[in-house]
């Protein structure tokens, strides 16, 4: 989310010091929250500034540029491996979560092979329409 441009907190603050609306009629005119206007007349009175704060940056990364090499290297090797058996197989202390974020920020794709057993009402594609050899073996013939 934007921060809220200085033009705007102009505005808001010479409202409030004009005094002829309360907070929650300058809220609704201005579309921003009365807490926003209340924080925002707090931090000028302690520091006399009302231009945003820098972003702090956020918590560092779990993987670093190793890692992420090696897991790209994995995916590489093996396209249908599941986000688990990535994480196992890098042996990095994440979430199966996080090796997902990695995967897709690495523009990368997890393609599963089509290997699928039989459903209820019958076979998912009939043998002749697929465009591929099946790695796996029909559910009839594992018994």
């Amino acid at each position: 989310m934007e921060a809220y441009s200085v033009d705007l907190r102009q505005r808001v603050l010479q409202a409030v010091d004009e005094g002829k609306h309360t907070k929650w009629e300058i809220s609704l005119l201005f579309r921003v929250s009365p807490a926003w206007i209340r924080r925002l007349v707090q931090r000028r009175r302690e520091t006399g500034s009302i231009a945003p704060k820098e972003h702090n940056g956020g918590p560092p990364a779990k993987l670093q540029e190793a890692d992420l090499q090696r897991l790209a290297e994995l995916v590489r090797a093996k396209p249908d491996a599941t986000l688990e058996e990535l994480r196992v197989q890098l042996a990095a202390p994440v979430s199966r979560a996080t090796i997902g974020r990695a995967v897709l920020g690495l523009g990368l794709r997890l393609k599963k092979s089509r290997c699928v057993p039989v459903n209820k009402t019958g076979p998912t594609s009939r043998k002749s329409e697929l465009p591929f050899k099946p790695k796996c073996k029909p559910l009839s013939q594992l018994g």
